[in-house]
């Protein structure tokens, strides 16, 4: 994630790359942000505080206490800390850096890295409106980014956070289904995707209701509506209701351990 976040920072022209630093104890993980981002890799966090302003937390919620102790002495009063570490929160990131205040918590997700990305965002309420407009809007510049209530962060896990791995599994579904009645599957997977893609951008900028634009889709006794039928025989929207709740559930426990 932090590799995407930052190419999209980068491929956007809202950082430049000599503007980006980075530290991660796995080899692999900095050689893929270093090629995928053209930033500058750091041997320590106390490296990475002194030539920074801004410090993303792009690590798993497992791992955020080890790497917060390791930063909480360091930071100054001035640095931003942005956590992506679903489940974690505003108070808990501020007592893992030994009270410091400074801190926003945004829930991304990786289409950020082609500039298609869906965030939430929530701020510590000493956080300056300076530098939550500056964080919202560079969050904006890799796709959309809501300021929220803490208390809906969760959501946001299960909805966007999480959502592009539902569709990708829509995308190949739709792809086999195109397979099965003879496409070749290079074809069926375009069509899967810029159907997908297609329909999410009328849904974007006609700000028409998505149940409006599947109507004018679905003619009396035509093929589509015999479809929607059967996608409703088979429960798709009650079960991608469920795996959004399922995901922002999982999101609160993550909170809690």
């Amino acid at each position: 994630m932090a590799s995407a976040l930052a190419k999209g920072f980068v491929s956007q022209n809202a950082i430049q790359a000599d503007q980006l630093f980075a530290f991660d104890i796995s080899e692999q993980a900095r050689d893929t942000f270093q090629q995928q981002t053209g930033g500058t890799i750091l041997e320590s966090h106390a490296q990475l505080l002194q030539r920074s302003s801004i410090i993303f937390l792009a690590v798993k919620p497992q791992v955020l206490p080890d790497v917060a102790a390791d930063l909480a002495s360091g930071l100054s009063e001035d640095q931003l800390v942005v956590s992506i570490a679903a489940g974690v929160t505003l108070s808990q990131l501020e007592c893992l850096l030994r009270q410091h205040q400074q801190v926003i918590r945004i829930m991304p997700n990786t289409p950020a890295l082609v500039g298609a990305g869906a965030a939430g965002m929530s701020c510590a309420t000493a956080v300056t409106k300076q530098k939550r407009d500056y964080v919202l809007q560079l969050m904006k510049t890799v796709g959309v980014c809501h300021e929220v209530e803490e208390s809906l962060l969760d959501a946001v896990t299960g909805l966007s956070g999480s959502g592009p791995a539902y569709i990708f599994q829509v995308i190949e579904a739709l792809s086999d289904g195109g397979v099965k009645e003879g496409l070749p599957r290079a074809v069926a997977t375009e069509l899967a995707a810029q159907t997908v893609l297609g329909a999410a951008k009328m849904v974007l900028e006609t700000g028409e209701h998505p149940g409006s634009l599947k109507d004018a889709v679905a003619s009396p006794a035509g093929t589509t509506i015999a479809a929607i039928a059967a996608l409703e025989r088979g429960g798709l929207r009650a079960a991608v209701i469920d795996a959004v709740q399922t995901a922002a559930n999982r999101s609160r426990e993550l909170s809690q351990s």
